[in-house]
This record gives C-alpha cells, sequence and structure tokens, in this order.
C-alpha cells in the first residue's frame, strides 16, 4: 500500500514563506494511530489527510501533537492540491470535517475558504496574560483560541512570550494583534504544546482576527499581515457569521507514503 504525499507553503507566493502542510490523499481511511505517526514523521505544522465520499472530500488535520478540529490552512493546501490534479481552470471543493462543512475556491495559486467566523466573547484582562506576553493588552476575547489586543504593530513584532505563562492561559492558541501600520491588522500566533511554539501563518485563528477588525475599523474587506519569522498574508471578507480568508499558496514537493515498509528495490546497492 502507498498513496501520495503533497507539501504546499500557504498563505505566500514564494516558497519558504508562509506555513506548510502536508496533503495525503490515502484512497481509504486510515488509522487514527497511523495518521498520528505520519503527522509526527514529518513534524510539520499540520498534516491534512482527505478521502472522497461521493462529492464531499472528508478531511481530518493531525499535529505532530494530536489531532485539531479544525485548520485553516491544511484546508486551504488540501483544496490547492485537488485542484492542480483536475485539468479544470476553476475549481470549487466541499470538505466534511469536524468544524462541519467547508468550501474551498481554487483559481490558479489563489485560494478563498469560506469558514464560521468565531466568536467574539470579551473577557477581562489578566495580569497572567499581561506576564505572559511582556505587556498590558487593552482588550481580550476568547473563543477556542484567546486573542489578545495591542496597542501598537511594534508591540507585536517585538513581543518575546514565555512558553509556560502561555501555558497557563485558556485558549488552544494565543493570538496577539494590533492595527498596522501598512496592512489593517497585525498578528502572531502562539501555541505552547508545539516544539516551534510560534505558528508560521493561522488561517482558524483569523476566522476571530478578522471579525474583531472588521468590527472595530467598520469595514467587511481585512487585508492581515503574520509577522512570524516566515510571515503571510491574508486577505479577508467578514459577512452574515461567516469569514472568507483568501491567499496564494506553492508548491513545495510532491512525494510518496509507504505506510507498511520501506520499498525492497529503494534499498538494493
Amino acid at each position: 500500500m502507498s498513496f501520495p504525499q503533497y507539501v504546499v507553503d500557504v498563505f505566500t507566493d514564494r516558497l519558504f514563506r508562509g506555513n506548510p502542510a502536508a496533503v495525503c490523499l490515502p484512497g481509504e481511511e486510515l488509522s487514527e494511530a497511523l495518521m498520528q505517526a505520519i503527522a509526527r514523521e514529518n513534524s510539520l505544522p499540520e498534516t491534512a489527510f482527505a478521502v472522497r465520499a461521493g462529492g464531499v472530500w472528508q478531511l481530518r488535520w493531525f499535529t505532530p501533537q494530536g489531532e485539531i478540529d479544525f485548520c485553516g490552512h491544511a484546508t486551504m493546501a488540501a483544496a490547492f492540491v485537488l485542484a492542480r490534479l483536475s485539468s479544470a481552470a476553476g475549481k470549487r471543493l466541499c470538505f466534511g470535517s469536524a468544524a462541519g462543512p467547508l468550501v474551498v475556491s481554487v483559481r490558479d495559486a489563489l485560494i478563498t475558504l469560506d469558514a464560521p467566523a468565531y466568536a467574539l466573547t470579551e473577557i477581562p484582562v489578566t495580569e497572567s496574560m499581561a506576564r505572559a506576553v511582556g505587556v498590558w493588552p487593552r482588550a481580550a476575547f476568547l473563543d477556542r483560541d484567546l486573542l489578545l489586543v495591542l496597542e501598537t504593530e511594534t508591540q507585536v513584532r517585538e513581543l518575546t512570550p514565555e512558553r509556560h505563562l502561555l501555558a497557563a492561559l485558556p485558549g488552544l492558541c494565543i493570538a496577539v494583534t494590533a492595527r498596522g501600520r501598512t496592512e489593517d491588522c497585525v498578528s502572531r500566533v502562539f501555541v505552547p504544546d508545539m516544539a516551534d511554539m510560534e505558528d508560521p501563518v493561522t488561517g482558524s485563528t483569523h476566522c476571530m482576527i478578522l471579525p474583531y477588525w472588521a468590527r472595530e475599523l467598520g469595514k467587511r474587506e481585512i487585508a492581515a499581515f503574520q509577522a512570524s519569522r516566515r510571515s503571510g498574508r491574508i486577505a479577508g471578507e467578514v459577512a452574515g457569521g461567516r469569514v472568507r480568508l483568501s491567499g496564494q499558496a506553492v508548491l513545495y514537493s510532491a512525494g510518496e507514503i509507504f505506510p507498511d515498509g520501506p520499498v525492497p528495490e529503494l534499498l538494493e546497492d
């Protein structure tokens, strides 16, 4: 048994930028243990597994540490790969997932994901939050992730958070954001459980960041920049409880996974 795997850099038009994701197309459901082992072996922020079920692709996402309930950039990577395997100039793909139905459109290298907006439930700013990021946030919001709003872009870019202090805060991801100088907003996102705790570019958390800035700025379309070491740009549109995330992608590699063990001829002298 073998199946193809692709690695795609998302939210960028250049290799080695944006956020990398592996996309596996096994042709049938795999065991959770095997999917987890592949994700651990890949050691990428996410590995997506897509299996066709009628007119819908069932999609699951695994980090090296475990399965998650939604990953924006890996969903967009999967759509990018599946569209490339089709001869159609433009594609609209439907995914079934733990996050519900997800629709992605692909035209050339531009990918647009339609996803549910996260809730903006405001919570009190605490001293623990301030200690974790090194500055006092002016607002905090909690859904699956924790969003901390800072005063300036410089604060976002220069903060050096402490892993153990971030780990004590609520939320799967901890995002910091501020009004941008050239884009509408700038952000960084941290996941304390990850080996490299700063996520390069986070589609799912922008389902919370973008609605905040749409409300704050009084506009539907938001240009966002995630200021990680790799960095990436997200174009967003917020309306009717939904968020449309758009970005470019670049194919890095295409290969084959052999989950049953090595191919004998590859071991011959």
